[in-house]
């Protein structure tokens, strides 16, 4: 098991984050981490300055993105709209999301009912919380509403106590 340190939650071996506070679990058995040569650092500037002064990694103009549920294994692709807006639906509720958590038991994680969105504008993707009453995390920070945070595939964000991975499918 893995102790988390900021609250004591037992996990899973393996996890990444503290499911009850969010915080980024970290393993001491992994490689450490290696710099990429300044050459290469350089060429890749050279190659792609925009991205770079950006530090927004590109998505492909060709991906798909899906978004995976990390709690239950569920797949959603998202398909068709350049923004996708997170949350959940309920009763008389006038305005509905474009990504419908609800049948995943989004009240009981604490998912607002437009929690967030998915903005999609090639090459990049950002993720915007919408001042969530249970807010929204990025790779185990915190993100302050209303303000685009990049997305690239594999990260990892929270809907209250929901965890999604970004996927791009290429």
């Amino acid at each position: 098991m893995i102790i988390c340190p900021n609250c004591g939650n037992e996990e899973l071996p393996g996890a990444l984050f503290c499911k009850e506070c969010g915080t980024q679990l970290t393993d001491t058995a992994r490689d450490p981490t290696l710099a990429i040569p300044s050459s290469i650092a350089d060429q890749i500037r050279q190659e792609k300055p925009d991205q770079v002064a950006q530090n927004v990694p590109p998505t492909p103009n060709d991906a798909r993105l899906s978004l995976f549920l990390v709690d239950t294994g569920e797949v959603i692709p998202l398909e068709g709209l350049s923004e996708y807006t997170l949350g959940r639906s309920s009763e008389d509720q006038p305005i509905l999301p474009d990504v419908d958590l609800a049948s995943y038991h989004a009240y009981d994680y604490g998912v607002s009912r437009l929690h967030a969105a998915i903005k999609v504008s090639q090459p990049n993707v950002v993720l915007i919380d919408f001042g969530s009453a249970n807010g929204t995390q990025l790779n185990g920070q915190k993100l302050s509403p209303n303000k685009p945070y990049p997305l690239t595939h594999g990260d990892i964000f929270t809907l209250g106590k929901m965890k999604i991975q970004l996927l791009v499918n290429r």
